[in-house]
Formats: C-alpha cells, sequence, structure tokens
C-alpha cells in the first residue's frame, strides 16, 4: 500500500476497486440494482414500483414535501391504485392468493420505505399498529371491514397514548359507558396518533365505567363526534391529538375486553416496533450513499476527502455497523416467523431491533455527519432529513429504557437456562405469518428460554470474536460474584448499563447465526466485531465507574475493558472492498 504524506504529518491511503467476492456479500440495499429475486412475483413487483415512484418523483420533490410538511396524498394515492397495503398486510384469509401477513417482504418494504424517507415509512407503520388488534381479535365483522377498506386504499391509525399518561396505558382515561340499550358512548381523549386524521379506523384503547375492565375498540375518524384537535408535531405527518365526544359504540365496534385487550394493545406492540429498526436502515442506507458519493469527489489540500485516514475510518465503521444492524434485523425476522407458543424468544429479538437497531442507527449517521460536515445542514441533501428522521426511531412504541426493562427480564434464563431448539432457516418463505395474531398472553416473560449462545460463539474462531468471547465470560462472571444487590436492582440507571453489556452478548450472537447463513467474509465479520469490543468497554467502564458499584463489580468490570486486535491490512481490505466501494453506486434522481 502507498502512503502519501502532506504537511502536518497527516497520512493517505491509495484504494482499489472491490474484489468480487466482497460485492457478493454485501447486505446494503441499493434500490436502483436490487433484483428481489428472492421473492415471489407479485411482491418483487410491488416493490420495483414503490421504488419507480419514489425516483421518478426525484429528490427535488422529496425534500421540498418535506419542507413544506405536505401531507403525502400522491403516495396514499399510489398505495390505494397499486393495492399496495392492501397486498403486503391483509391476512390470507381475507384477499386474493397474494394478499398475506409476511414479516419477511413485508421488511423489504420497510426498509424501501425508510430509504427515501421517514414520512412514508410512518403512515405505513402507524397503518400496521392500527391492524394488529383487528387482527388480533375474534371480530369477524371487523376484520371484513377493515379488509375491504384497506383494498379500497384505507390507512389506520392505533389509539393508545394519552396526553397525560403517555404509554402508561394503566391509567387510561378514555372511557366507554354502557347505555340501557346495550350499547356505548365513548369520551376522552388520545395524543400522539399517527394517520388520525385520514385513518379508515381508529383501534381505541381505553375502560369501561361500569366493570373498570380494558376495552379495545374502533372508531372511524370522519365520524361527526370524532373531534380532531390538532396535528401535535410539525412535519409531514399527522400527528394527532383527537376527542371522542359520546361517540356511539355498539357491540360489534368491540374488539375485546378485559384481559384480551390488555394482551392485544401489548401483542400489537410486539409486532409494530420491530419496524422501527428497519426504518433506521432504510434512511442510513441512503445517508451512507450520499455522504460517501460527496467525500470520494471533493478535493481538499489537493487530496481527495476519502484519502484522510481518520475519513476512512468513519466510513469503515459507519459501514460495519450498518451491516450489523441489518444482519441482526434479518436474522430476528426468522425468530418472528419461527414462533409458537413453545419458542417466545422473539421476545427479546423484536424488542433489540426497536432498541438497539435505532440507536446504531444514531451512532452510523454520527459518523458519516462527521465526515460531510457543514454539507449535512444543506437543504438540498436527503442527510439533512435524515439526521433529523433518524432521532425519532429510538423514541417511538416506547423508549428505549422502557424496552431495556423488557430485554432485562430474560437475561437470567438467556445465560444460566438455555433450552435446546431446533436450528432456525431463513425464514423467506411466502407465508402468512398467523402466530403474530395469535401470541397469547403477555405475563410470564421470565419463563422464556433461548438456545446456548455459546454454541453460536464457539463454531467461530476468529481473534476479535475470541476477545468478545473473553468479554462474555466476565459478564457471566459479573452476574454470579458480582451480583446486583437489592439497591441496585431499584436503580435503574445501573441496570441500563447492565442491559447494555448483556444486549450486546444477543447482539452479536444473532450476527454471527446470520453471517454463517449469507456467507459473509471473516474480515467483514472481524471488524463488526472491533466496534462490538470497543462497546462493551465503554459499557463496562461506565458501570464500573456507577457510585454504587462495589468493589467486586468495579473489578470484574476494570478486567472487561479490551483491546481490539490490531490489523491494519484487515482495515484496508474493509474500507477498499465494502466501505468505499459503495461510492458512485447509488444517487436518487434528481
Amino acid at each position: 500500500m502507498k502512503l502519501l504524506e502532506l504537511p502536518g504529518n497527516i497520512l493517505f491511503n491509495k484504494t482499489v476497486p472491490a474484489t468480487p467476492s466482497a460485492e457478493k456479500k454485501k447486505v446494503i440495499l441499493n434500490p436502483k440494482t436490487e433484483s428481489y429475486d428472492h421473492l415471489d412475483k407479485k411482491s418483487r413487483e410491488l416493490l420495483k414500483k414503490t421504488i419507480a415512484f419514489f425516483e421518478e418523483r426525484g429528490k427535488a420533490k422529496l425534500k421540498e414535501d418535506d419542507h413544506e410538511r405536505t401531507w403525502y396524498a400522491d403516495f396514499l394515492a399510489f398505495a390505494k391504485k397499486e393495492k399496495l397495503f392492501a397486498t403486503f398486510l391483509t391476512p390470507k384469509d381475507y384477499g386474493n392468493k397474494d394478499y398475506r401477513w409476511d414479516t419477511f417482504r413485508n421488511c423489504a418494504l420497510n426498509e424501501v420505505l425508510g430509504f427515501y424517507g421517514l414520512a412514508h415509512w410512518y403512515t405505513w407503520q402507524v397503518t400496521i399498529l392500527g391492524l394488529g388488534p383487528i387482527w388480533i381479535s375474534k371480530n369477524e365483522a371487523v376484520k371484513k371491514r377493515a379488509a375491504k377498506l384497506l383494498k379500497d386504499g384505507g390507512i389506520f391509525a392505533f389509539g393508545l397514548s394519552e396526553k397525560e399518561h403517555g404509554a402508561d396505558i394503566y391509567s387510561s382515561d378514555m372511557l366507554l359507558t354502557r347505555q340501557e340499550d346495550g350499547s356505548y358512548l365513548a369520551n376522552g381523549s388520545k395524543y400522539y396518533i399517527g394517520n388520525g386524521n385520514k385513518a379508515a379506523l381508529v383501534s381505541t384503547f381505553g375502560k369501561l365505567t361500569d366493570t373498570d375492565e380494558y376495552v379495545f375498540f374502533v372508531v372511524d375518524s370522519q365520524h361527526q363526534n370524532y373531534e380532531l384537535v390538532q396535528n401535535v408535531v410539525n412535519s409531514q405527518n399527522y400527528v394527532a391529538e383527537y376527542k371522542l365526544n359520546d361517540y356511539p359504540i355498539r357491540e360489534e365496534d368491540i374488539l375485546a375486553k378485559g384481559r384480551e385487550a390488555w394482551d392485544m394493545a401489548l401483542n400489537t406492540v410486539n409486532v409494530g416496533k420491530f419496524n422501527l429498526g428497519w426504518g433506521s436502515i432504510g434512511i442510513c442506507s441512503h445517508a451512507y450513499y450520499e455522504a460517501i458519493n460527496h467525500a470520494s469527489s471533493r478535493r481538499l489540500f489537493d487530496h481527495y476527502v476519502t484519502d484522510f485516514v481518520h475519513i476512512k475510518q468513519l466510513f469503515t465503521e459507519a459501514y460495519a455497523r450498518l451491516t450489523a444492524m441489518k444482519l441482526f434485523a434479518m436474522r430476528g425476522v426468522d425468530y418472528m416467523r419461527f414462533a409458537n407458543a413453545d419458542d417466545r424468544r422473539y421476545l427479546l429479538f423484536t424488542p433489540m431491533v426497536k432498541m438497539k437497531v435505532t440507536t446504531q442507527g444514531e451512532e452510523v449517521m454520527n459518523e458519516l455527519w462527521d465526515v460531510i460536515a457543514a454539507k449535512g445542514f444543506e437543504k438540498n441533501m436527503y442527510f439533512e432529513m435524515a439526521v433529523k428522521d433518524i432521532r425519532a426511531l429510538p423514541k417511538l412504541e416506547g423508549t428505549v429504557h422502557v424496552n431495556m426493562a423488557l430485554i432485562l427480564k430474560f437475561m437470567g434464563n438467556y445465560f444460566f437456562k438455555p433450552a435446546k431448539f431446533p436450528e432456525v432457516p431463513t425464514m423467506s418463505e411466502p407465508a402468512n405469518d398467523d402466530f403474530l395474531f395469535n401470541q397469547g398472553a403477555t405475563k410470564g416473560l421470565g419463563k422464556t428460554r433461548f438456545h446456548d449462545y455459546r454454541e453460536v460463539y464457539d463454531k467461530v474462531d476468529l481473534p476479535n470474536v475470541n476477545i468478545f468471547k473473553k468479554q462474555i465470560r466476565l459478564l457471566k462472571l459479573l452476574l454470579v460474584a458480582g451480583k446486583p444487590n437489592k439497591e441496585q436492582s431499584k436503580d435503574f440507571d445501573f441496570l441500563l448499563m447492565l442491559g447494555e453489556l448483556f444486549t450486546l452478548v444477543v447482539y452479536g450472537q444473532l450476527i454471527l447465526e446470520n453471517a454463517k447463513i449469507k456467507g459473509i467474509e471473516d474480515d467483514l465479520v472481524e471488524q463488526i466485531f472491533d466496534f462490538m469490543i470497543r462497546d462493551f468497554s465503554k459499557f463496562a467502564l461506565q458501570l464500573s465507574q456507577k457510585g454504587c458499584t462495589t468493589l467486586v463489580q468495579q473489578t470484574i468490570c476494570d478486567r472487561m475493558i479490551k483491546r481490539p486486535k490490531v490489523d491494519d491490512a484487515r482495515q484496508t481490505r474493509v474500507w477498499e472492498n465494502y466501505a468505499y466501494a459503495m461510492k458512485d453506486q447509488y444517487a436518487m434522481n434528481p
């Protein structure tokens, strides 16, 4: 490798084109070249038409609509014409042969919509949430009604959160009062409800005044007793505050009551929050292309920006983190589709796609923004929109902290009580995901079992993976010899740090599983575990420095701090064959 030197001892490297083997193993979406050959004909056709809609519309129009906060009526008209949402979101028993709820293909559309911006992804995401209670319910009349409305181009909404209570659904003030004729009147308000302005049906959560039971029911956003108060955000999306004023509800409008309604709410979120990670993946992928195209064509100090060593490092790490995000999320799809009443491992992986993948998306954007700097503020850049939108995803469908609290429930069984499960293949078959709408009770999460993570890690013998294994063993030692005491168990900040360490173990496990399935080259796997080791060390340091951390805990945490294997040749190969090879591969039509 030839080195060049400028005044100030700044080093630059020359690059070479990608190797053919590396080219085959890329997992980052390029909408203009993606064939979707792994999907059936109808799914492939709809995904390509969706991409064509955005490309023909062009970046200038995309940015203009974002700046002017224009409601995306043209996209919804396209979706209606092509029956896009109907095809992807109608279970097989309520539509034609192409209709099904198939998480594998849904995530392909998730990624595409995220790629072209959060606004269009969001209306799809909220429709998924709104449909969740309907497809879970036993109310056939509402199901048939919803299927027809979807076919007619309808969008849906999920009326769960409230202004005063947020996601604290225990405290719902939406009330259903029984009338003498057996019907009900609904009164109350909901807040932060996407699609609340146009939704054909709004699945609404509340309580029955006579029994104090939870209840889920549907309302029409265009009904005269449905008051649209305001859009609570300043964006293209309509995120509504709405009130129901003596809104008449019949028994046939009710989806569920009591414990069934409670489980319906949480099981819907299990399905819906999985999409947030895919939104992040799409946004970061588009931003990466824009950043590498800009940096590789810009000359400073008589050299291209991508010749600077620190720029190479930023791009290489951003590429590795983005690849890891997608490998993990793709593997999460497999566990969601493989799930059944006796295999609920997805309950750990789903909140991780929501929590870990979205926060990693923020890391990727930070690294890319450090490269393109002020360019990222320019109004004609996709990037200017992406840096704003990427921040939303960790904060929707429950905060990172709420999802971490859920994840921690699984830590004991994950480390100390592994169970035997059949190996999960890539679940790409065109089938309806029936179990997602029959998940059962949401209690007893602490009883969920997992396959032995050590079997996955032990099959891989690579320097950085081996260092990471040592960190995992020290974490396990911490949980035995330095088990959190009663006071620490109430200190959520302490538990958050512990949870960050745990999630890295799970993150690495599924990445390794999918790297093997996808044939990802060792160089890229090692580059992923390079940042995994450093992230693990960072959280271990933070945990060791907590005021309540004991001496034993601090000693073990200090031992967790490790340095990745230094391999300049590997890092150069990853830069040349993957990170830099993305330049000039994609640019959105103007």
